[in-house]
């Protein structure tokens, strides 16, 4: 067990040491031993702190203030760099932190809004100005509402607004592009990309939907080009015809899964689709069903003599007799009274003369049609279904799996349930063909390989505390110990007055027994404190030479004691 005598004079004699240095030395040892302290325990402290990492940066300060409030109720400490702004937490943390803040949807992308708008005007603001800033509002509030969107990281809107111009016939349309950053391995399908088109369409007046543009991260356009309306037309085609195909996919898979279990089961489906559009009009009439629609009838009966006509004269006022075939007369008689013979037969035919007309019109309405069939397009003209199923396992007597096919009447089975699936049609020419054969396992992927040891988060904070305790051990051993040693060396190389006694039993001249020791062995005579012989002894010689009447009293009180 220590004495605690010696641990006192040990302690004491660097303190002794140090009194008895100029004052300037003294001044610049305690600076130095407060200096090593304070680094001492700086590193003590710096080896406790755990390694920061980035958690967000280039946030907006309401998005910050919302992290950081996150942060400090879920117990997480945090850090905001002054300099990026960028908000840090330990190393061992950050996976924990994102997943804890994005189930709280954090952070939000605020990015300005409508809100601030008019917060910073002065009384002197110009319309122009007005106008920059309501534009840059609304772009920054369409970008905040698209990234809103599960797949969307972040999203920046640039709207071109023309001004408004003095001719009607001058007037530009506007137009608007977006950039979207999506999450890693997230994409845009062309619904959610065409709700974007009219989302922003929708917010800007007179601003249509083919007049905006969405490009994502990478550089891709994903709004369809209207540079080739005819490349876009067959591309919407296939993309239609593709998801067509895969509907009947999911129906056959679904519908044998259950029966032949998950995983055992792949099909294919080929459409033949028609997108043909045409358009006709037809007219037809029934000839069976017809109406009378008019009919028009007119009757004309003329009866009586004719009056006179011609030359006027005797004959000609004499109307026609009755015709009849010439009779034969004598030459003698013709010469002599054929005159009036023939004006007497004239005149004695009675004129009766009779005129009759009639006409009749009618107008019949028939049983007209007048159709206009446009036929749809996109119509399936043929299916062509590919189904593979896996060979059922059976254990053999030796505990061995043996793969067998399904027997024919399963494979019917199975080809009558997709022919029921898709709708099979003969008339089309569509085909559905069954197979068996057995699936080969994939190999089981290879384990990750593990992250080296230096990029290991506990490593860097294990390594600074072994270095803050290696940095506090040599600040002990090799600056305070040698600086405390070395005030001691100095303290019991001083002289000592006689008189003073630090400790121990008075001599008889009042120097006690530890100011002069002649021997290092025990029982002898002492002449000092502490220290080895060849410093007791120098202490001796020095006192004998400064006051040696002193010395030579010390002396014979020993010799008077001792006999």
């Amino acid at each position: 067990m220590a004495d605690p005598a010696a641990s006192s004079r040990s302690l004491a004699a660097p303190v002794q040491g140090l009194s008895r240095l100029p004052v300037i030395r003294q001044l610049g040892v305690m600076i130095g031993l407060a200096a090593s302290v304070a680094l001492g325990v700086a590193i003590v402290l710096w080896s406790q702190t755990p390694t920061y990492s980035i958690l967000y940066g280039n946030l907006a300060d309401q998005d910050a203030a919302q992290v950081a409030q996150a942060l400090q109720k879920d117990g997480i400490p945090y850090r905001i760099d002054p300099a990026t702004g960028a908000v840090m937490v330990p190393a061992a943390k950050v996976q924990a932190a994102r997943m804890r803040l994005a189930g709280q949807g954090l952070p939000k992308g605020t990015a300005g809004g409508l809100g601030l708008f008019g917060k910073d005007d002065g009384f002197g603001t110009s319309r122009f100005v007005e106008n920059v800033r309501y534009q840059q509002y609304l772009e920054a509030d369409l970008a905040r509402s698209i990234m809103t969107l599960d797949n969307v990281e972040a999203a920046r809107v640039h709207l071109a607004i023309p001004r408004s111009p003095t001719f009607l016939r001058n007037t530009e349309k506007p137009s608007a592009s977006v950039l979207v950053k999506l999450y890693p391995g997230r994409t845009l399908d062309p619904g959610q990309v065409a709700a974007i088109v009219h989302l922003v369409a929708s917010s800007v007046p007179d601003l249509q939907a083919a007049r905006v543009t969405v490009v994502d991260q990478q550089g891709q356009l994903l709004t369809p080009s209207d540079s080739n309306s005819t490349m876009a037309l067959t591309s919407s085609q296939f993309q239609y015809t593709r998801s067509l195909e895969h509907s009947y996919v999911r129906r056959i898979e679904r519908l044998l899964a259950p029966i032949l279990g998950a995983g055992k089961v792949r099909a294919q489906v080929a459409a033949d689709v028609d997108f043909t559009s045409t358009e006709q009009t037809r007219e037809t009439y029934n000839p069976d069903q017809p109406a009378l629609r008019s009919e028009q009838t007119v009757d004309e009966t003329t009866t009586g003599t004719a009056g006179a006509m011609g030359v006027p004269g005797a004959l000609s006022n004499v109307p026609p007799g009755a015709g009849a075939a010439p009779a034969k007369v004598a030459p003698a008689a013709k010469a002599a009274g054929g005159g009036a013979a023939g004006a007497g037969a004239k005149a004695s035919s009675p004129p009766a003369p009779t005129n009759t007309v009639r006409r009749a019109t009618r107008n019949y309405e028939l049983d007209r049609t007048i159709s206009h069939t446009r036929l749809p397009s996109g119509t399936v003209r043929r299916l062509s279904v590919a189904v593979l199923v896996d060979d059922r396992s059976v254990t053999g007597p030796n505990g061995k799996v043996v793969h067998k096919p399904l027997p024919p009447a399963e494979i019917a089975r199975i080809t009558a349930l997709v022919k029921d699936a898709i709708g099979f049609d003969p008339r089309r020419g569509d085909t559905v063909n069954v197979m068996s054969a057995p699936f080969q396992v994939p190999p089981a992927p290879k384990p990750l390989p593990a992250p080296p040891l230096w990029k290991q988060p506990w490593l860097w904070d294990l390594g600074k505390q072994v270095l803050g305790g290696i940095a506090v051990l040599l600040l002990i051993f090799g600056v305070l110990r040698p600086l405390l040693r070395s005030l001691a060396e100095k303290a019991a190389a001083l002289p000592v007055p006689l008189g003073a006694v630090p400790g121990g039993a008075a001599g008889p001249a009042g120097i006690g027994e530890d100011q002069l020791t002649l021997s290092g062995q025990p029982g002898t005579q002492r002449l000092g404190g502490p220290g080895g012989y060849e410093e007791r002894l120098q202490t001796a010689k020095t006192m004998a030479t400064q006051d040696p009447k002193r010395v030579a009293q010390v002396v014979k009180g020993w010799v008077g004691s001792d006999g």
